[in-house]
């Protein structure tokens, strides 16, 4: 918007200043001449001004279809690595890892119940009178293939370490670790794309300005879209809700 603003003034400026000058200074035979002038300048200024204007415009709409594109890919590792999480007790940082695991995991189903059994100790203490204590039995019922659960009849696992949309080639950077919190390692991973590589053709200083982003409020933050994150514990992602659940 600055850009505009100083650019319409700029149109404002020169085109006063040259029809006094073409008025006042310059004798009638060369005044076509300067007219002709004058008129590429107003046109050259106009046009910088409307670029001002749809450059933004085109770049944002470009923006937010490429991140729906990525979102879907992020939300896919996201599945795959909490499904990780389930069965392994932790996430994996290597994409072959996490595909091969999809391949070949299963969910187990389980079933909880209450029971109540003889206490065999306070039975004891109390001379023979039976007393009973609560317990929880799990019960095993069966186990589901992970990649059917996630995934259905879709391949589409297979290639989530490819970021879909901007530089050809360009993979997402997968992390994976643990926080201490309490005396307590807790798994933490991050999936990220790099904004560099998601607009590496648009323009610069557009591309500057969304690397600037500081608040999901109002975009993507940082230069990087992401979810999850190796400083705190959270598989959410950095993107407002405008785009789809980030949670």
């Amino acid at each position: 918007m600055l850009k505009f603003i100083l650019i319409a003034v700029a149109v404002i400026l020169v085109t006063i200043g040259l029809v006094k000058l073409v008025d006042k200074f310059i004798p009638l035979k060369f005044k076509p001449f300067l007219t002709l002038i004058l008129w590429l300048v107003i046109g050259y200024l106009g046009y910088q001004t409307y670029m001002s204007i749809y450059e933004p415009i085109q770049f944002n709409k470009e923006k937010n279809k490429r991140y729906a594109k990525v979102i879907k890919s992020l939300i896919d590792i996201r599945d795959a690595q909490l499904a990780h999480k389930q069965v392994t007790g932790r996430f994996t940082d290597n994409f072959d890892n996490l595909i091969k695991f999809v391949d070949t995991a299963e969910f187990t189903i389980t079933q909880r119940r209450d029971t109540s059994v003889l206490d065999v100790e306070m039975t004891k203490r109390y001379g023979g009178v039976p007393t009973y204590k609560d317990e929880v039995i799990i019960d095993t019922l069966g186990f589901v293939p992970v990649k059917d659960s996630l995934f259905k009849n879709s391949t589409r696992y297979q290639t989530m370490m490819n970021i879909p949309v901007g530089k050809p080639g360009s993979k997402f950077e997968l992390k994976a670790g643990f926080i201490e919190q309490n005396d307590v390692n807790i798994p933490v991973f991050e999936a990220a794309a790099k904004k560099d590589f998601l607009f590496f053709d648009q323009d610069k200083d557009l591309l500057n300005q969304e690397k600037q982003v500081i608040s999901t409020v109002v975009g993507v933050t940082g230069d990087a879209i992401k979810v999850g994150s190796m400083e705190e514990v959270t598989t959410s992602g950095n993107w407002p809700k405008t785009y789809g659940d980030n949670e």
